[in-house]
């Protein structure tokens, strides 16, 4: 099943069928609701979807958004805050986005599970920036300095801030992933647990495997993306393909898009540095495939980045 995310039209939109419509008429039979879905374009999603004009594959949490925000804001609650009112806020808008999964008959929720920087470490902030592990990484790569040992102790620093500050994150996301899974797993649906590009989101690459064996394999599913993890190898951190490979066997689906070196993603398939060819061999006919593309997108970008990988993964 290939499928077209709303993250790439839903800011055009006022009229949720409209948007709905404009995927439908690019030869998609899916669609992702993304995080950027405003409740004013509920009424309208809810129309093309009982009109049977579309089909929902997935919803990526929150969904819709929480009243009173309308921009795509999918880390704006945190299962890992120190904050138990955010964290409690951040499980109410997970259940409420599965409830709506289920109204709109989608198979499967992608979930953010939480920060490191949610805590805000006085140890992780003498090193960086509340939030620039990655971003402090990936500007020096862009200004050539990634063969300096400025990069390499950073490099090293963020390792070691990573394992010193990641228990406490990990308790509490796998505490708020086991209600979710309770919930999900009453209403039929499945959650997928997304690879982020960002070193100070949880779980880390390397905890991934181990993180969802507390839950069933019903359930709780991998979720690829395939941005993030070409960001990673280009940080150092993972073997894009071996990443893959090694959670091939809980693989829900992927989002799908290039990335222009070494940190713009959300790109054309085809034009950036992802290896298409080298990850079809863990991606089945079952797994949710769903486009995720950058905003400003042309319809002849789209169309195009969408044939390359068809031509690589098969109808």
């Amino acid at each position: 099943m290939y499928s077209l995310s709303t993250c790439w039209n839903s800011h055009r939109h006022t009229d949720g069928r409209a948007m709905l419509q404009e995927i439908a008429a690019l030869g998609f039979d899916h669609a992702e609701l993304s995080h950027g879905i405003r409740v004013s374009l509920v009424p309208g999603i809810l129309a093309a979807v009982d009109a049977g004009e579309i089909r929902i594959s997935t919803l990526h949490n929150f969904c819709p958004l929480p009243m009173g925000v309308t921009h795509a804001a999918p880390n704006i609650y945190q299962f890992t805050s120190d904050d138990p009112r955010e964290r409690e806020s951040a499980l109410k808008q997970t259940f409420k986005t599965l409830d709506f999964a289920v109204r709109v008959k989608a198979r499967l929720v992608v979930l953010h599970m939480g920060s490191l920087t949610a805590m805000k470490p006085k140890a992780l902030l003498g090193l960086f920036g509340p939030d620039d592990f990655t971003d402090t990484l990936l500007d020096l790569i862009e200004a050539k300095q990634h063969e300096t040992p400025k990069f390499h102790q950073l490099l090293a620093g963020a390792v070691e801030q990573q394992e010193q500050h990641k228990p406490t994150p990990m308790e509490r996301t796998g505490a708020a992933l086991k209600k979710i899974a309770a919930r999900a797993a009453e209403l039929g649906l499945q959650l997928g647990i997304e690879n982020r590009e960002a070193l100070e989101e949880v779980p880390l690459d390397n905890d991934m495997a181990q993180f969802l064996t507390g839950f069933p394999s019903a359930t709780v599913r991998y979720w690829h993306d395939t941005g993030h993890a070409q960001i990673k190898e280009h940080l150092g951190f993972l073997h894009h393909p071996t990443q893959l490979r090694s959670l091939a066997d809980r693989l829900g689906g992927l989002h799908i898009h290039d990335v222009e070196f070494p940190g713009k993603d959300h790109r054309e398939p085809g034009t950036g540095t992802v290896d298409f060819a080298a990850l079809q061999p863990f991606v089945k006919p079952e797994h949710i495939k769903v486009f995720e593309f950058s905003p400003g997108m042309t319809v002849e970008a789209l169309k195009r980045g969408v044939t390359h990988v068809k031509r690589l993964w098969g109808p």
